[in-house]
């Protein structure tokens, strides 16, 4: 049975800053943003699942990860439909779409249509703190 909402995780401030690093906060919990091409993830090749870092629910799978250049993460889809929400980011004096985790609130990064073509046109650009990579091979 497929549900069409997953469970929602509500946390404190200070819950959150204690089970997250200092720069998985500052990105899931204030929109910060890592620098590019520093990522533990801009770079990695290895299959799995790319989970939420602030509340573990699955979010990529590798196979939809792609190399876009940018120095982030890039994948085409995420996992299903309702992993991710998305809305209206207008700060920094650009008009962009924020990406963020369905189930937490975190932000995980931005969501363009410059991805490959023959893949749906997305690139969702996530930042790497804000994930967890549980590999297939153990």
């Amino acid at each position: 049975m497929h549900m069409t909402s997953k469970p929602k995780v509500t946390k404190s401030e200070g819950e959150w800053r204690a089970e997250l690093t200092p720069e998985q906060y500052a990105v899931l919990r204030e929109k910060a943003t890592e620098r590019p091409f520093t990522g533990k993830y801009a770079d990695e090749r290895a299959p799995g699942t790319y989970r939420c870092a602030g509340c573990g629910v699955p979010l990529f799978d590798a196979a939809t990860k792609f190399e876009s250049g940018t120095g982030w993460p890039s994948f085409t889809t995420p996992m299903d439909d309702d992993s991710v929400d998305t809305e209206r980011d207008t700060s920094l004096f650009m008009e962009r779409t924020e990406v963020l985790c369905a189930s937490c609130g975190g932000h995980l990064g931005h969501v363009f249509d410059d991805g490959p073509a023959d893949a749906g046109g997305k690139r969702y650009c996530i930042n790497s703190c804000a994930l967890e990579l549980e590999r297939a091979d153990g």
